[in-house]
């Protein structure tokens, strides 16, 4: 629509080839200058009248205002409001062109690519082959130069010719010349310093330069009457440039931008509201962190969020940041996970700090952990006295957390998330005074990033092999690496200066792996994920694949909070460039996630009011006059809305409260829009229903801006209507019987069992320590003693430990009593009962040996309990109540596609072997409702609670009985973990038989199968 809003205002201009003329010979002989032809654009051959015709006709086309003149332009005020343009401008901007187009683009909606476009179609159409792009930095020059680079081939296919490009360079002005003599199509780049600087080499533009034949270059420009496309206008509206602008002689000037601050005749709008709704840009969620309690206080809490299903156990649990004493006495901080009743002081190693610190409550629908002393903490909040680095450090993770999140999600599908950290000063990042070269913020970055990819791949299923081995090969110090200005003399990283006459880097070297290597920062091959910049990187440098932005910084209003989103919103592509873009899933897919440095409600609120500033020129009122002379959009044309028609829409929304007294759209038009529940229109409407509702959208309203949701609270999986089928609500109340467990067993052969299984496999690692001895040197620079390097290692030696811990007091009978649940009496005899060299580990590594000691006696005890296992149904049931909980809090990256027999909308598998048991259950003829069961549906058995897989009801006919089956997990990481699944389905297998001795029709089986052909096998048998 974009171009063709610009080609129809010229319709009925004849095509023409340029006119030769005769290019300024200069001081050349007269004999040369004849051989040297130029070919100009073709003047516009339409009346000011007939283009204005034009215009109306594509301004009602998109039912945006008509303008009355060719030359009505508007600036606009802080507050949006449509003032007058100044008298300068207005004599500026009629000198340099009779004609000015707005076209109107959100960031991240292909702008580039629209007017790149827009110029084959004018040279197609009309034969217009100048063009001139002219932009406000380096940063978007060189952004357009690639465009114009990487999409040449994609045109040439189109329309069977090449643009020739070239960057404005006032020391290569042969490009120039070519520029002016070749017939085709010609684009020059230039940035706004090539014209409008004092510096010597920005103003030879202007002279009369020997190595030009005593030309001036922009006399050659302006003879080529060029059409100017200006990229981000607004940041062009100085005086130096607005005077500059009518030596060029353009035939017309196009001005592309989201932020128009002067508005002249508008042929296009795609806002930052219609980008969204047409899911064009990425969809935003924010993490906010904010400060919460008095100055002073010694206790650190940070809740990072709630976790509403546990593994294992029934949640919702809190992931909480505290401190924590060692046994060493040394305090470090520790991400711990807290259920109810948990007590702080307790779990901190006795630290004073804590002791009226008792979960008392754990709230998963407001994200909220609330403590016996009254205070609660809201995800993303931290408590205490916390200083600036406490704060960044936490952003830090947060930012390293939701890229895995991203990343694990994403690459199997072949695509590279990137991360992107906005900093105040290159010294934050860089430190040259040190070996490593690593400032604040890469030392944080690197420890966090070690520490989280870690607690990733100790959970990671074997399935995904493939990232394990892509995250393993990374190393962490190549994995970010910083974008800035470089200074030319000692080739390091600088501050960009930034100030009223520049945007961002004075260096045009600054973003190359960013601005002119995309492709590589999109490859795999290339290890850099994260990338740290400058808070004044602004328009010009994008990447579709930057899912996570952290604000590293002071909250300041140099930079808004939607130019910096606006870097990370296009549309993502995977490793074929192809974007992701299928209308089912471009949101599900194309998430960007902003780590603030600011709180949630902040952020967002500043977000919002920037985003509503930008529709300024939406109308506001859905009155009976706004309507009338609107068009509506059919396959068999347009139609223009008459005045009983107006009416009738009108009266529509009025009736049904769509609308309030001051036609001001309401939020139960909106609510109802987003259910599907908005009430027919009018008989005479309805052929016209879905234009008619996109008019009732176009007008304004707070409540039609965009949602944020915060990142720590993932999407929903809501229940479906299978949920409510009569056949699994049979199932469930057959199969959703709490019980209890009761075993006798001969304790003496249990404690001989223990002791011959810890003599055989009991082995402890002894602790270790290590002795470096190193001398000074014999020269030492200042840098080396700030830097602490001014001694070398001669001698390294790793000593074992013999008592390392032999001051610290372990009640060890109490420990593997409170790990086995055996009273300590039977503890006692086991550890007295094994060899003496055994029970001498104890000393060399207390931990380990309790630890060990304590699995050993729980797998010899699960495989002796359950042959005496008798199961007692109590009359306590499980609540449905335990599916809704599983709605929220999952890993939509382990998700199955929307599903027609499940449950719920989605399925959340642990293994490739689920995901392939899911895919024939949903298929298969013969199943009629299945569940993936939560996590809290547990059975207690001796050896802890068991979480049964599937639920599955089998059509009438099909089978004579509804099934319940368990399935074994396909990521069982060691033979002892097997063997305890092993255990626990065995008296699961224990519990199902004594329900069904209680119900036997119909009947509820349980049983163990890895793929659906042996569910098969199980159910006919």
């Amino acid at each position: 629509m974009a171009v063709d809003a610009v080609v129809d205002c010229f319709a009925g201009q004849p095509f023409s080839v340029g006119p030769a003329y005769r290019i300024d010979p200069g001081k050349r002989n007269q004999a040369e200058a004849f051989d040297d032809e130029g070919f100009r654009n073709p003047d516009i051959a339409l009346t000011d009248a007939q283009l204005l015709t034009n215009i109306n006709a594509v301004q009602r086309r998109q039912n945006l205002p008509q303008s009355p003149s060719l030359t009505s332009f508007v600036t606009r005020d802080a507050k949006g409001r449509a003032v007058p343009a100044p008298a300068a401008y207005l004599k500026n901007m009629a000198a340099a062109a009779p004609l000015h187009l707005d076209v109107e683009m959100e960031t991240g909606t292909g702008k580039t690519y629209c007017y790149i476009k827009t110029m084959f179609e004018l040279n197609r159409r009309y034969g217009w082959s100048k063009f001139i792009i002219i932009v406000p930095s380096i940063a978007i020059r060189e952004g357009v130069a690639k465009s114009l680079s990487i999409t040449a081939e994609h045109f040439t296919e189109t329309y069977g010719k090449k643009a020739r490009f070239f960057i404005y360079n006032s020391k290569r002005l042969h490009e120039l010349e070519s520029f002016s003599s070749d017939a085709g199509l010609n684009v020059m780049v230039m940035n706004i310093q090539a014209f409008n600087a004092s510096g010597k080499d920005n103003r030879r533009i202007y002279d009369a330069l020997d190595d030009f034949q005593s030309r001036k270059p922009i006399d050659v420009i302006a003879a080529n009457r060029p059409i100017l496309i200006l990229d981000e206008p607004q940041k062009m509206e100085g005086k130096a440039t607005v005077e500059a602008l009518p030596k060029f002689r353009p035939l017309f000037i196009m001005r592309y931008s989201a932020t128009h601050r002067t508005e002249h005749t508008k042929i296009h709008r795609l806002d930052a509201l219609d980008a969204y709704n047409q899911k064009l840009v990425k969809k935003i969620q924010v993490r906010g962190i904010a400060l919460k309690g008095l100055t002073g206080t010694t206790a650190y809490l940070y809740l990072e969020g709630i976790e509403t299903v546990g593994r294992g156990k029934g949640g919702p649990f809190a992931r909480l940041e505290m401190e924590i004493k060692d046994t060493t006495g040394t305090i470090k901080r520790r991400l711990k996970r807290l259920k109810f009743r948990d007590d702080l002081y307790d779990l901190s190693g006795g630290l004073d700090q804590y002791r009226d610190f008792v979960v008392s409550q754990i709230d998963a629908t407001a994200d909220t952990v609330e403590f016996t002393n009254g205070i609660t903490l809201k995800a993303g909040e931290a408590y205490g006295d916390l200083s600036e680095r406490d704060i960044r450090r936490i952003q830090i993770r947060e930012t390293i957390r939701a890229h895995l999140e991203k990343e694990r999600q994403l690459f199997a599908q072949g695509v590279k998330v990137l991360s992107l950290f906005f900093i105040d000063e290159v010294a934050k990042y860089r430190d040259y005074s040190r070996d490593d070269q690593n400032g604040e913020y890469a030392r944080m970055f690197e420890e966090e990033y070690a520490e989280a990819v870690a607690l990733v791949l100790a959970e990671l299923p074997l399935d995904e092999a493939a990232w394990r081995k892509h995250l393993e090969a990374i190393p962490v110090a190549k994995t970010h690496d910083g974008y800035f200005s470089i200074d030319k003399k000692t080739k390091r990283l600088k501050d960009p200066e930034v100030g009223a006459r520049s945007t961002d880097s004075d260096d045009s070297d600054a973003y190359d792996l960013i601005l002119k290597n995309k492709e590589r920062l999109l490859s795999f091959d290339e290890p850099v994920r994260f990338l740290f910049s400058h808070s004044a990187l602004r328009e010009g440098w994008d990447n579709p694949n930057v899912f996570v932005m952290c604000m590293l910084k002071h909250s300041e209003n140099t930079v808004s909070r939607r130019q910096e989103v606006g870097r990370g919103l296009r549309l993502a592509v995977d490793r074929f460039g192809d974007r992701l873009d299928h209308p089912a899933t471009v949101h599900d897919i194309n998430i960007l996630s902003v780590i603030a440095s600011e709180s949630y409600t902040d952020f967002v609120a500043g977000l919002q009011k920037e985003i509503a500033e930008s529709l300024s020129a939406r109308p506001r009122k859905a009155s009976q006059a706004f309507f009338v002379g609107k068009q509506l959009h059919t396959p068999e044309g347009p139609v223009t809305v008459t005045d009983q028609m107006a009416t009738q829409i009108h009266r529509y929304l009025i009736k049904h409260d769509y609308i309030d007294d001051a036609d001001q759209i309401t939020d139960t038009y909106y609510t109802a829009k987003a259910e599907g529940t908005l009430a027919v229109l009018h008989d005479d409407l309805v052929p016209y229903q879905a234009e008619v509702f996109s008019l009732i959208d176009s007008v304004y309203s707070d409540a039609a801006l965009p949602k944020f949701e915060d990142g720590r609270k993932p999407k929903r999986n809501p229940l479906n209507d299978n949920f409510h089928k009569g056949a699994f609500q049979e199932l469930w109340s057959r199969i959703n019987r709490k019980a209890v467990y009761r075993v006798e067993f001969d304790t003496a052969e249990l404690i001989q069992k223990c002791i011959s299984a810890l003599n055989s496999e009991l082995r402890v690692t002894k602790l270790q320590y290590t002795v470096q001895t190193g001398i000074q040197s014999d020269k030492v620079t200042d840098e080396q003693l700030r830097g602490g390097t001014g001694f070398s290692v001669t001698r390294n030696e790793t000593v074992q430990a013999a008592s390392a811990r032999s001051a610290v007091k372990y009640d060890l009978l109490g420990k593997v009593s409170e790990a086995t649940d055996l009273l300590r009496q039977t503890v006692a005899q086991i550890l007295t009962g094994i060899e003496p060299a055994i029970f001498d580990q104890y000393r060399a590594n207390p931990e380990h040996f309790i630890s060990e000691a304590a699995r050993l006696i729980k797998e010899q005890k699960a495989g002796h309990l359950i042959e005496q296992l008798v199961y007692d149904p109590i009359d306590e049931r499980y609540d449905a109540d335990i599916f809704t909980a599983a709605e929220i809090g999952q890993d939509f990256s382990r998700a199955t596609e929307r599903l027609k027999n499940h449950v719920f909308d989605y399925c959340i598998t642990d293994s490739g072997v689920e995901r392939d048991f899911v895919g024939e259950l949903d298929t298969s003829a013969e199943v009629e409702v299945y569940a993936k069961l939560p996590r809290g549906f547990l059975i207690p058995t001796p050896v802890g609670d068991y979480n049964p897989d599937w639920a599955i009801v089998f059509r009438a006919g099909a089978v004579k009985h509804i099934y319940f089956v368990a399935e074994t997990k396909g990521s069982m990481s060691s033979l002892a973990l097997r063997d305890l699944e092993r255990a626990k389905i065995n008296c699961a297998k224990k519990f199902f038989a004594k329900l069904a001795e209680e119900s036997p029709t119909p009947n509820v089986r349980y049983g163990v199968a890895d793929s659906y052909n042996k569910l098969m096998e199980i159910v006919t048998t």
